[in-house]
């Protein structure tokens, strides 16, 4: 009886402590961490830029990385093909608008091979 009251008390923590890493970027969206990095969702009509940096907030560049942003458009999920840009951003379009502040998640590959994600809530 106790154990599951634990259970759902800790995953309540950590979906609170999750938002709570989520803040303002220096392009205007919203940034949370995904593995090792961080990354900056900007979303504009159709189009989605994820800008990617390090701990330090310095960018990384975005040669070799590829992603997929999966946002929430009209309560069903959209997957938009991220593809690496100029600089530290990677880039893709969406069938349709999506809205200043999707909710959703950004997966990301590196260049070496390693995965991480970022949740946008």
């Amino acid at each position: 009886m106790i154990l599951p009251r634990v259970t759902l008390a800790a995953g309540l923590l950590a979906a609170t402590a999750a938002s709570a890493h989520e803040t303002a970027g220096r392009h205007g969206g919203r940034v949370t961490d995904a593995g090792t990095f961080h990354v900056e969702l900007v979303a504009r009509g159709e189009t989605v830029d994820v800008f990617l940096s390090d701990e330090g907030q310095r960018p990384i560049p975005a040669a070799g990385f590829k992603g997929t942003a999966i946002l929430v458009v009209g309560g069903k999920p959209t997957r938009v093909p991220l593809e690496p840009a100029d600089g530290n951003r990677l880039t893709g379009k969406a069938a349709t608008a999506l809205g200043a502040g999707p909710r959703g998640a950004v997966q990301l590959t590196g260049p070496d091979g390693g995965t991480a994600s970022g949740t946008f809530h």
